[in-house]
């Protein structure tokens, strides 16, 4: 009988754009006010990058900076998975991109797309192929650039997303630590509620469709608010469930940043404390499958998850679709 291994989290990276754009910057150029931002998201400012940054740019320094966490380097890479909405081109995928980058030669790559919930996605696809002993080390990257495709004319979508890249080594792990369980769903029934309409073969790119501003995200954001509300607290507690545990066991909770109020309704549905809810949706708003990879990052090299921690990941996103993990934490051995 195959014994599985041990799977867990060995390495964390990120990467920011320097640009800083802040709801004063907005007021400037949209119809909005910073008091209006702040009291329907909780955001105050966000990172955009420039023209000549792609979205593989950012994802191959958040990897680099995890090989260096989990002192692995390139060639000891097996797989890489990109999330992202904000692929550099159709094909190749920026996997395959961020493989020649970084040169893990030995790495196979593919992109995943899940919206929000896609670095979620690719760690419960990660965690089961280690765990199998399909590969050894699978570096996970979430990463956007979603200021390239938003409408700076629609005030309630241009002031909530931002760039960044974060990404995690997935390796075998002591026992007694790693990932616990993990949970990931999708209600296609509802994909039109968060959606770039054009683009992909339904609307392929003409002149007409950039006319009607058709290649920017668009949100029924009063629905997804519903949706996310409680998708949140299910998809936590229906991880929490397949490994025994209940929402009393939860040391830290590291949720998508993309609404204050969907922190705090699923702070109040878990019934936990706010000094276990991290945040930093004030600082980079929305960053989409980047947001739980760049907060797992500044969580751990912030000291605050400990060894023996459980630790619960939930997102979701537009498909729409929602992912959850919990983890019992193994601190990373950082250079």
């Amino acid at each position: 009988m195959i014994k599985l291994r041990n799977v867990g989290i060995i390495g964390t990276g990120s990467c920011l754009p320097d640009k800083i754009v802040t709801n004063s910057d907005l007021e400037k150029i949209v119809d909005t006010t910073d008091e209006w931002i702040k009291t329907r998201t909780g955001i105050s400012e966000r990172r955009m990058t420039d023209e000549n940054t792609a979205t593989s740019d950012l994802a191959t320094v958040a990897a680099m900076r995890a090989l260096e966490s989990a002192n692995l380097s390139p060639e000891e890479i097996d797989l890489i998975i990109v999330s992202t909405v904000t692929p550099d081109v159709m094909f190749p995928s920026t996997a395959c991109i961020v493989q020649k980058n970084i040169g893990a030669i030995n790495a196979a790559a593919f992109d995943l797309e899940a919206a929000c919930a896609g670095f979620l996605y690719g760690l419960s696809v990660a965690e089961g192929l280690v765990r199998a002993g399909s590969f050894n080390n699978i570096l996970v990257i979430g990463a956007e650039t979603l200021t390239k495709i938003l409408d700076f004319t629609d005030r309630n979508t241009c002031v909530i997303f931002g760039d960044g890249a974060g990404a995690a080594i997935v390796s075998e792990v002591p026992e007694g630590y790693g990932i616990m369980s993990t949970y990931i769903g999708a209600d296609g029934r509802d994909g039109h509620l968060l959606t770039v309409p054009a683009g992909g073969s339904r609307i392929p790119s003409s002149v007409e469709s950039v006319q009607n501003r058709l290649h920017y995200v668009k949100m029924d954001g009063k629905e997804v608010f519903k949706f996310a509300v409680k998708i949140m607290g299910d998809a936590a507690e229906k991880a929490l469930d397949k490994c025994g545990l209940t929402k009393e066991d939860i040391d830290y909770l590291i949720p998508h940043q993309a609404n204050i109020r969907i922190i705090e309704a699923s702070v109040k549905r878990l019934k936990i404390s706010h000094d276990k809810v991290f945040r930093n949706l004030d600082k980079y708003g929305n960053m989409s499958s980047a947001s739980v990879a760049i907060a797992i990052d500044e969580a751990s090299r912030e000291g605050l998850l400990k060894d023996g921690d459980i630790v619960v990941l939930v997102g979701f996103g537009g498909g729409l679709t929602w992912g959850s993990a919990v983890l019992k934490w193994k601190s990373i051995g950082r250079n």
